[in-house]
C-alpha cells in the first residue's frame, strides 16, 4: 500500500523509513498562517487564543488535505492511491508556543531561556484514506480521515557550555526544528530526560500513527513496503 508523506520533512521521513515504510513525499504548501487565521475566524477566537493541541492538529489536517484533495501521485501520474499522513509539531515552555527559530540569535535566546526545564512537545497527526475503493464513494461523499495529537515532556541539561552552545548554533541544525532542538542528532547529548514516546519528539509518534491507521481498517504491517538490510 502506498503511503503520502505531506512533507518534506527529513525527521518524519526518517522515522517512517525506520518503520519499515518508504512514503512517497509530497509538499503540501500550506499557507500555514493562513490556515490558523480561518480556524480561528471558525471559532470566533484570535489565533493567539489556540491551544497548542489546535494548533498542531489544525496544521497537520491542512496538510493532508491539501495534498490528499490536489495531489497527483509523481508515481503513477494518476490519482492517488494510499494513505496521505499530514504532521505538525510545536514546542511549548514557560507558558509560550515556539515553533522554529529560523535565525541564530532567536536559537540561542531560546536555548538561555530552556537550559534545566521542561517543556512539552505537542505533535498533531492527520490521515486521509485516499485508497480507490468503491465502497467509499458509494457510503459517503467524504473521504474517510482521522486526526490525534501527541505529547512528550523535554528536559534541558542545566550546563551546556558556551562552547557547546555555539558550535550548535553554527551547525544549522536547530534552526529549522520546533523548539530549536533535535533528540536525533547533534542535539541528543543536550537532552537530559524525555517522558512519553520518543518518536513525538522527533517529529511524529508512531504508537499514535498506528492507532490512526487502524481506525481505518488498515494493520500497520500493511504498510510495510521497505527492504530491510539484515546484518550479521
Amino acid at each position: 500500500m502506498r503511503v503520502y508523506l505531506a512533507s518534506t520533512s527529513p525527521a518524519r521521513l526518517m522515522l517512517l523509513r525506520s518503520s519499515g515504510i518508504e512514503p512517497i513525499a509530497i509538499p503540501s504548501q500550506v499557507d500555514e498562517d493562513a490556515a490558523l487565521e480561518r480556524v480561528a475566524a471558525d471559532r470566533g477566537v484570535r489565533v493567539a487564543d489556540l491551544s497548542p493541541e489546535t494548533v498542531v492538529l489544525e496544521l497537520a489536517r491542512a496538510k493532508a488535505e491539501a495534498v490528499a484533495g490536489s495531489a497527483v501521485d509523481p508515481v503513477s501520474g494518476g490519482d492517488l492511491d494510499g494513505l496521505v499522513i499530514g504532521g505538525d509539531s510545536m514546542f511549548e515552555i514557560d507558558g509560550r508556543v515556539l515553533g522554529k527559530p529560523y535565525v541564530p540569535q532567536v536559537a540561542r535566546e531560546r536555548w538561555l531561556a530552556q537550559l534545566g526545564k521542561t517543556g512539552t512537545l505537542w505533535s498533531g497527526h492527520w490521515v486521509v484514506d485516499c485508497r480507490r475503493r468503491s465502497d467509499v464513494a458509494e457510503v459517503a461523499d467524504v473521504v474517510p480521515a482521522v486526526g490525534r495529537v501527541a505529547s512528550a515532556q523535554v528536559t534541558f541539561v542545566d550546563d551546556l557550555s558556551e562552547a557547546e552552545l555555539e558550535a550548535y548554533i553554527a551547525s544549522g541544525e536547530p534552526l529549522q526544528v520546533a523548539g530549536a532542538f533535535t533528540i536525533d542528532s547533534l542535539a541528543a547529548p543536550f537532552i537530559e530526560r524525555v517522558d512519553g514516546d520518543p518518536s513525538t519528539v522527533v517529529g511524529m509518534s508512531l504508537p499514535t500513527l498506528r492507532r490512526m491507521v487502524r481506525e481505518l481498517g488498515i494493520e500497520w504491517h500493511e504498510l510495510w513496503n521497505r527492504a530491510r538490510e539484515h546484518r550479521g
